[in-house]
C-alpha cells in the first residue's frame, strides 16, 4: 500500500469562541444531512489537526472555508494568516466569497493578494429539504451575476471548488463548459447523500457526465458523511467509481476533517483509501494522494521537500 507523502486537499480549522461560525452554534440544529454535529462543536486548531494526522505522513494541507458569517471570508484568512501553520499546515487556502453578492469583486481581488490563497468556494448543495441544503438557494449557477463573478477567477489563476449534491452534476457538467477556461475540483466525490438504488444511480450518472469536463478535477473526501456506517466494501464502489470517471491525475484526496471525524478516525479514513488503491501503480497512488493537489492548488515545492 501506498506509504509515501500526502497532501490533504481539504480541511478546516475554526475557533468557536470567535463565535464566527453559525452552523456551529449550539442550538443551530442540522445541515446538509450530516446528523448531529454535537461531537464537532468544539475549536479545532493546528494542534488538534496534527494530533489527528500524527503518523500518517501529511506533509501539508489545503484548508478550505468553514462556513464563516456571510460576507467577511477576508476575516477568516486573515486569522488564519496569524495561526502556528508550521508543518505546513493550511499552505494553502480555498476562501470564501458568495459570488453572488455585489461585493463579490472586490472580496475576490481581496482574497486574490493573499499568498496562501489558492481558490475560492461558494457553496451550492442544495435540496428541497432545509435541514439538507447547504446553500440558500438553487438557481445560483444560472444567475447571471453569480457568472459573471466565477468569470473573475480565472485572471487571478484561482480555482473553483465546486460543492453540489447529486441531482446538481448536470447543471455543474454545463456550468463547467460554459467556463471551460477554469479549474473547477468537485468536492467529497459528488456527495452521494441518498443511498437508496434511484439517488446512487442519479448520482453515478452525473459523475459520469461531469467528468467529461476536463477542467473538472475531483476530491475522495468524507465520504463517511454520506455513508455514516460505512464498510470496506460499501466505500469500495463509491472511490472505485470516483477513479473509474476521472483517473487518478485528476483524482486527489481530502480528509475533510474534522467534519469527517462525525464517523471515522483520520488512521481510518486514509487507511481505507490506501487499501482500496493498492493494486494501481506507484505513480497513480503518488497522484492520488501527492501530486493531482500539489498541481492544482500550487501547494509549494518547500512544502513537500
Amino acid at each position: 500500500m501506498y506509504d509515501g507523502p500526502i497532501i490533504d486537499a481539504h480541511h478546516h480549522l475554526w475557533d468557536l469562541s470567535m463565535h464566527r461560525h453559525p452552523w456551529l452554534e449550539a442550538g443551530a440544529g442540522e445541515v446538509g444531512g450530516l446528523g448531529d454535529l454535537t461531537p464537532i462543536r468544539r475549536t479545532y486548531l493546528p494542534a488538534d489537526f496534527r494530533a489527528d494526522t500524527a503518523g500518517e505522513h501529511v506533509v501539508a494541507s489545503v484548508h478550505v472555508e468553514a462556513g464563516w458569517l456571510e460576507g467577511d471570508g477576508l476575516t477568516e484568512t486573515e486569522w488564519l494568516a496569524r495561526l502556528d501553520t508550521s508543518g505546513d499546515i493550511a499552505c494553502r487556502h480555498v476562501a470564501r466569497v458568495a459570488l453572488a453578492d455585489a461585493s463579490a469583486p472586490g472580496a475576490i481581488e481581496a482574497q486574490a493578494a493573499r499568498s496562501r490563497v489558492c481558490g475560492i468556494r461558494d457553496i451550492l448543495s442544495w435540496t428541497p429539504d432545509p435541514a439538507r441544503r447547504f446553500a440558500p438557494r438553487g438557481d445560483l449557477m444560472t444567475d447571471s451575476v453569480w457568472r459573471a463573478n466565477l468569470g473573475r477567477l480565472r485572471q487571478h489563476g484561482l480555482v473553483f471548488d465546486l460543492m453540489v449534491f447529486p441531482p446538481q452534476l448536470h447543471e455543474a457538467a454545463e456550468l463547467a463548459g460554459d467556463f471551460d477556461d477554469q479549474i473547477f475540483v468537485l468536492n467529497h466525490g459528488g456527495s452521494p447523500i441518498d443511498r437508496d438504488a434511484h439517488g446512487m444511480e442519479i448520482w453515478r450518472e452525473g459523475l459520469r457526465t461531469l467528468a467529461r469536463r476536463p477542467n473538472v478535477m475531483i476530491k475522495i473526501s468524507d465520504l463517511v458523511a454520506y455513508d455514516p456506517h460505512w464498510t470496506l466494501d460499501s466505500m469500495r464502489p463509491v472511490i472505485g467509481h470516483c477513479l473509474d470517471c476521472f483517473g487518478p491525475e485528476r483524482t486527489m484526496f481530502g480528509s475533510d476533517f474534522p467534519v469527517a471525524g462525525l464517523h471515522a478516525r483520520y488512521h481510518d479514513v486514509v487507511w481505507t483509501l490506501r487499501h482500496l488503491t493498492k493494486d494501481l501503480s506507484r505513480d497513480e497512488q503518488h497522484a492520488i494522494f501527492f501530486e493531482t493537489a500539489r498541481r492544482v492548488y500550487g501547494v509549494p515545492v518547500t512544502a513537500v521537500a
